[in-house]
């Protein structure tokens, strides 16, 4: 009999995960370990050799960890389910004229409903990822807040967690730093693993580049979206870009132009293949629309709003604003100053402190005038 019961750990083959799971066996969790197999890199026509979780190597360090820990291990192909929600998804958002975030998609939708599931299915009470996050409960809800180490914390991919999700996760790692991290697989005997370089990459884009994905993915897709206008925000034409869905709101550099001075995307308008272009300052913003809002912290947010830090990409230090409700279930967030490349179909995190109050779908951005 286990001391504190049955707990399914996604293991990744990677040391982030290894290190949760034997922390958990340690303390008297009766582990079980699986692996996820979302992506077949051979189908996605890249030229890289195959790496990251879905790799055979990383499948095999995981099984490894498992049985030198004498706990079980399963291996589960959800190729089928990721191929249909989150690489659709992504493929679908780039047509649309947005930027997709796969990561949190595949955290929402797949991983924790596949873990879920199987935990079920194993009787166990938990389920555990190596994520650097944490969570706490206050008020009968499930909070989670940022990771100690922040410049690993994970919290903004995982805005889309459920309050059932939460009650039953943990976060082994969250209340550590990564070197300690490291230094804790060096002590197990996993030097590799302890050295083992990080990937931040897409995990079915290993070789980064997502416009020759897309181009794999999408037949015809190049007859389909080249041609159309480049153009300034007066609407003059200044030229014909390479297919809209190949660029980003904020992109400066692969414009293929030169304009004698600095020149960003600032809109992407799939109805009529255009890009707008414009100068630094016409990508400001004080303003955007939120949609598929998950609240975390609180129910709802309240009728005279409240304030937030607003994280609008993972690597982003937030800003300073005000959540409204608004019409359909959205959130209308107001910053107090200029906010820079504004992307519509990026996750959008509201903090309050180390704490996630929700998040959502970035809508659209606007420009709001201040009044005297």
């Amino acid at each position: 009999m286990s001391k504190h019961g049955k707990i399914l750990v996604a293991m990744s083959g990677g040391i982030d995960s290894t290190v949760a799971a034997a922390m958990l066996h340690e303390q008297g969790y009766e582990v079980i370990g699986i692996t996820m197999k979302t992506w077949d890199y051979a189908s996605s026509g890249g030229n890289k050799k195959e790496t990251g979780c879905c790799s055979l190597d990383s499948i095999n360090d995981a099984r490894q960890v498992a049985v030198d820990m004498g706990f079980h291990h399963f291996i589960i192909d959800i190729r089928e389910e990721f191929g249909d929600s989150v690489i659709d998804y992504f493929v679908e958002e780039y047509i649309a004229g947005r930027t997709p975030n796969p990561c949190v998609m595949c955290n929402t939708h797949i991983k924790w409903n596949a873990l879920l599931k199987r935990a079920d299915a194993l009787d166990c009470e938990f389920i555990a990822t190596g994520h650097y996050a944490q969570t706490r409960k206050e008020n009968d809800r499930w909070i989670i807040y940022k990771g100690k180490d922040l410049n690993k914390d994970q919290s903004y991919v995982l805005w889309g967690l459920s309050q059932e999700n939460l009650e039953r996760n943990k976060f082994p790692i969250g209340h550590y730093h990564k070197p300690e991290i490291r230094q804790l697989a060096f002590d197990m005997g996993y030097e590799e693993l302890a050295k083992k370089a990080e990937s931040y990459e897409i995990c079915f884009v290993p070789d980064n580049d997502y416009r020759g994905f897309l181009k794999r993915r999408v037949d015809g897709l190049e007859e389909k979206v080249s041609g159309g206008d480049f153009v300034l925000t007066d609407g003059t034409k200044v030229g014909q870009h390479h297919g809209y869905p190949f660029y980003t709101i904020g992109q400066r550099k692969g414009l293929g132009m030169a304009f004698g001075k600095p020149m960003y995307v600032t809109e992407i308008n799939a109805d009529t293949n255009t890009v707008v272009l414009g100068e630094a300052e016409e990508l400001n913003r004080n303003g955007m629309f939120v949609k598929g809002i998950n609240m975390v912290k609180y129910p709802e947010i309240p009728a005279d709003g409240l304030n937030s830090i607003t994280k609008i990409r993972y690597l982003d230090d937030g800003e300073d604003s005000i959540l409204l409700p608004a019409e359909n279930g959205k959130v209308k967030t107001l910053f107090t100053r200029h906010v820079q490349a504004i992307a519509p179909g990026q996750s959008a995190v509201f903090y309050e402190g180390d704490d996630v109050i929700g998040g959502g779908w970035i809508e659209s951005s606007f420009e709001q005038i201040k009044q005297a």
